[in-house]
């Protein structure tokens, strides 16, 4: 018996999500962390490495490559949560594209930053010739 209260609709009336929602929400979860495992870790890890062993000078912009994984990851969430909740594919594989689209970006972001790191090798030569004097 539905009331006003109930919205008029049971909870077993709901259609249940198309097979293809949940595809498309496994493939975008997959090439997410492809994308993270394979391209922004091991970037932003080399990066990281060069700033270290040149004792900084070689710039590393920590705080912007930061603040940009950090809201790319809250904006990658929030799409691959949109597409598994979504009851149409069409929705889903759109979401799904975005999240993909967003996390491509923020490791070009990181990319962006290892231009600076092209500025490792002259550093390391001309500290190894005064260190060899």
């Amino acid at each position: 018996m539905t009331t006003a209260w109930s919205g008029g609709r049971r909870s077993r009336d709901r259609r249940p999500r198309p097979r293809g929602v949940w595809i498309a929400g496994g493939i975008g979860v997959f090439l997410v962390l492809a994308v993270a495992v394979g391209g922004f870790l091991p970037l932003v890890g080399f990066l990281g490495g060069v700033t270290a062993t040149t004792a900084g000078l070689v710039p590393f912009p920590f705080v912007r490559v930061t603040l940009i994984a950090v809201l790319g990851a809250v904006v990658v969430l929030a799409l691959l949560l949109l597409a598994l909740t979504r009851r149409h594919t069409a929705t889903a594989t759109t979401a799904v594209v975005l999240a993909v689209l967003v996390s491509v970006a923020v490791t070009l972001v990181a990319v962006g930053s290892a231009d600076r790191a092209g500025d490792v090798w002259p550093i390391v030569t001309e500290l190894w010739t005064r260190f060899t004097g």
